[in-house]
């Protein structure tokens, strides 16, 4: 649970630090650069080690990885940042966890007890409510298009969860980075503009945070997580992303943390060492 959570505290930084980028950089750059040089991290990183050639099985298992965090989940939230909050859209993917549950349920024959799906059920519940609140009431163009990063990134989650039962969890992410590098590069490159090299340090290293944070550093422990602790119950500390999120908000991009932020934070925070408890039978690792 505590590696995976240093995961998501990784991850609960790239919806303020992607606002910061927008504002100089396009919204398409920043996905496929950002995946690019993280492809080529990833190079060094396999060929330093040796790595193993991997199986034609496994190697489309690593295509689902790669569909979902290298190229959905960065693109969406990208161009839903150049409209909408971070602190917002940190709420809306809070339903991430239910979208790898249900992926390591269907995929992986993982059985959560009845229990544990009530515990997860109910934390998603309340940061959908707390969306629809924040949204007086209703969906936004942005909060589709998160919602549909949540559906590719849990089934992604879920496939490199269990790819990293039977190969290191540094390589499932390397892997999946390396196979895209070269759609990556080729569109980083078309989309770069000239103007981008007068950027500043602060828009600079927002991308760089992007890059190797984000996009590589951070799957070191996400997947290692879930190697050791299972999909169904390491999941449930994305349900701290939001609230890690609204707090990254309020330091690096200014938005204000409110009292209602506090009152769903303790909740959802309940519901996680709750389900933590819950019986989860895990199947074995799908080859």
């Amino acid at each position: 649970m505590l590696i995976g959570f240093i995961g998501i505290f990784i991850f609960s930084l790239t919806l303020p630090v992607t606002k910061i980028a927008v504002q100089t950089f396009n919204p398409y750059f920043i996905a496929f650069a950002r995946a690019a040089l993280a492809g080529f991290l990833a190079a060094l990183y396999l060929f330093s080690i040796k790595a193993k050639i991997p199986s034609a099985h496994e190697i489309r298992q690593y295509l689902i990885v790669a569909l979902g965090v290298v190229f959905i989940f960065p693109l969406f939230i990208n161009l839903a940042m150049t409209e909408g909050d971070a602190s917002h859209a940190g709420v809306i993917l809070g339903i991430m966890p239910l979208a790898t549950v249900v992926a390591g349920v269907i995929l992986f024959k993982e059985r959560p007890s009845t229990g544990f799906w009530l515990s997860a059920l109910i934390g998603c519940l309340l940061v959908v409510t707390y969306a629809f609140i924040n949204s007086q009431g209703g969906l936004r163009y942005t909060d589709l298009l998160l919602l549909g990063a949540c559906i590719a990134n849990g089934i992604s989650y879920a496939v490199g969860g269990n790819l990293s039962r039977s190969v290191n969890a540094k390589e499932v992410i390397s892997w999946a980075l390396v196979i895209a590098l070269p759609i990556n590069l080729l569109f980083g490159v078309l989309t770069f503009e000239t103007i981008y090299l007068q950027a500043n340090a602060i828009a600079w290293t927002s991308f760089l945070y992007l890059s190797i944070f984000s996009m590589f550093i951070g799957f070191f422990f996400w997947y290692g997580g879930m190697a050791i602790g299972g999909i169904s119950r390491v999941s449930q500390v994305q349900l701290l992303q939001p609230f890690c999120t609204l707090l990254a908000s309020a330091i690096l991009v200014h938005e204000p943390i409110t009292l209602i932020n506090i009152i769903f934070a303790t909740l959802v925070i309940a519901t996680v060492m709750i389900g933590r408890k819950m019986l989860v039978k895990r199947g074995p690792a799908v080859k």
